[in-house]
């Protein structure tokens, strides 16, 4: 009877004590493939200090600064093809009179002028709600594009000759587009704050800010949660000619 508990047992322990012997060994070979398969993927650089394993944001950064750089070059380079042109372009005085207005409707000419500038902001860091408004969400705390697009089509509607935002000129093509918290103009990233500068009569700049449905509910904003708002007046401003290229780019459908 003893030895036959005995004989039943012995299987019985032996097996509970295999399992275990098989899973460390199992957990060690899945250990040294892990190692082996991260040598293989750094090739021998530290994963955690790859150069090239840059995260996205630093990516675009760097293509925006590249852009700005080909902006520059682009500037530098069509200069000096205006001024080649104008040196014997066999054109009349009427014609080149007409070039000009056309260049400076374009926005590729400098533009001089009184002017109205208009800042917008974040929120500042743990901002709350004055008193008599709801707790903010994120999404309220922050510049988002139609607050953009809104003072720059007021501006437009207030007769503005031309218009800059940032440090670059807007022509028909341009496009103020947002993602996340960053704005991306003509190939460039920019971060808030977010300067507008109209070169055009001051007041009816102003009133065309004042009047304007979208700024105004931007405005409660500013008042509930602190959002930036400023708008500034100057006598003389320059903005700059776009300098970079005016080649449209559409789709074509594909012939088969």
């Amino acid at each position: 009877m003893s030895n036959s508990a005995d004989s039943r047992q012995g299987p019985v322990r032996r097996t509970l004590r295999h399992p275990a012997r098989v899973l460390t060994a199992a957990v060690f070979a899945l250990a040294g493939l892990i190692f082996v398969t991260s040598a293989n993927t750094a090739k021998g650089t530290n994963i955690r200090t790859d150069s090239s394993l840059l995260k996205l944001s630093d990516l675009i950064q760097q293509r925006s600064n590249k852009n700005a750089q080909l902006d520059e070059t682009n500037a530098v380079v069509r200069d000096d093809i205006d001024t080649l042109v104008r040196q014997d372009d066999g054109s009349t005085k009427a014609e080149a009179a007409r070039l000009g207005e056309l260049e400076r409707a374009a926005g590729t000419r400098k533009l001089t002028g009184r002017s109205v500038s208009v800042t917008l902001n974040d929120a500042p860091p743990n901002a709350t709600a004055n008193p008599g408004y709801p707790e903010p969400q994120p999404n309220d705390l922050v510049i988002h594009q139609q607050d953009l697009q809104a003072v720059v089509n007021a501006l437009w509607q207030g007769g503005a000759k031309g218009i800059q935002v940032m440090d670059q000129r807007l022509i028909s093509t341009s496009a103020v587009r947002c993602v996340g918290n960053t704005l991306i103009l003509q190939g460039r990233v920019y971060s808030p704050p977010y300067k507008i500068t109209a070169v055009g009569d001051p007041g009816r700049l102003k009133q065309a800010l004042n009047g304007s449905p979208a700024i105004s509910n931007y405005l409660l904003y500013v008042k509930a949660y602190g959002l930036g708002w400023k708008v500034d007046e100057h006598e003389a401003v320059t903005l700059p000619g776009y300098s970079g290229t005016v080649d449209l780019h559409y789709a074509e459908p594909v012939k088969q």
